[in-house]
């Protein structure tokens, strides 16, 4: 039977995040139903990370198993079809019955957005976190910097994450600034439960001066969530990227630094 791997994008802000859940709205739920009409059978839908409640993505993975034949363009343009405008289709490949989308992940980028300016930006809304005091750049970076490498993120994992292990290595925890635009990048072999967005807490108390760049490197050391900054906001997170190896041959992770909001450009 034939495995199809689609690249997806979507506006979360709308969505009870991506697993079904019964009486609400989910991305698998409408994407399971839109790939369900092109495919005319029931199809089960795989994805490399499920987003929570208002958050998006730019470049989020899943797979699918099928006896139906569709060409890849097929795939993507009928499967657009039977979506809302804030879900979409972006490619579509048959891949090896070896590949998921989930396990065979490399690792998962994501971007943390933050719309730091004085004025309230109607643009972002639902789309960055906005803070209006100015943000620290450099200190987060320093931050971030003592975060790096394979560590135990107990102190940066939601109490109900189910990940067996705590330990995760993280490849890449980067803050650019660009005008009034903040973004924090982050690339881990895989992340925990709100792991992101509680590192992003933090760095957004050290950008703020509540905290020095220290305290990132006690609060890791803690391993206790209650020693950490408040969660982030879910409408500044984006699910960027998800890498796999070459013989895949999956369309490369976006280089753009296209930020989804009319005006902005972080560079990177």
């Amino acid at each position: 039977m034939p495995r199809i791997a689609v690249g997806i994008e979507y506006h979360g802000g709308a969505y009870a995040g991506w697993q079904v859940q019964p009486g609400l709205r989910t991305l698998q739920g409408v994407l399971e139903a839109a790939v369900g009409r092109v495919a005319a059978q029931p199809i089960k839908l795989t994805c490399a990370g499920r987003t929570d409640a208002g958050v998006h993505a730019v470049g989020q993975v899943a797979h699918f198993d099928t006896e139906a034949r569709r060409t890849p363009r097929g795939w993507m343009l009928g499967t657009n079809t039977y979506l809302p405008p804030d879900v979409s289709v972006r490619w579509a490949r048959e891949v090896p019955a070896h590949f998921h989308a989930r396990h065979s992940a490399q690792s998962r980028t994501y971007w943390y957005l933050v719309a730091n300016g004085l004025g309230r930006s109607a643009l972002a809304a639902g789309r960055a976190a906005m803070i209006h005091p100015p943000l620290d750049a450099q200190r987060m970076g320093a931050a971030a910097r003592l975060l790096l490498g394979e560590h135990d993120f107990s102190a940066f994992r939601a109490a109900e994450c189910q990940a067996r292990s705590p330990v995760r290595r993280l490849e890449e925890l980067a803050v650019v600034r660009h005008g009034d635009w903040l973004a924090i990048r982050a690339t881990a072999n895989a992340f925990l439960h709100h792991m992101v967005r509680n590192i992003a807490g933090l760095l957004i108390a050290v950008g703020q001066g509540k905290a020095p760049p220290e305290w990132a490197a006690a609060v890791l050391e803690s391993r206790d969530r209650t020693r950490g900054a408040a969660t982030a906001a879910p409408e500044g997170l984006y699910l960027w990227s998800v890498r796999y190896a070459p013989e895949f041959d999956l369309p490369s992770a976006p280089r753009s630094s296209w930020a989804m909001i009319p005006g902005s450009y972080v560079v990177v």
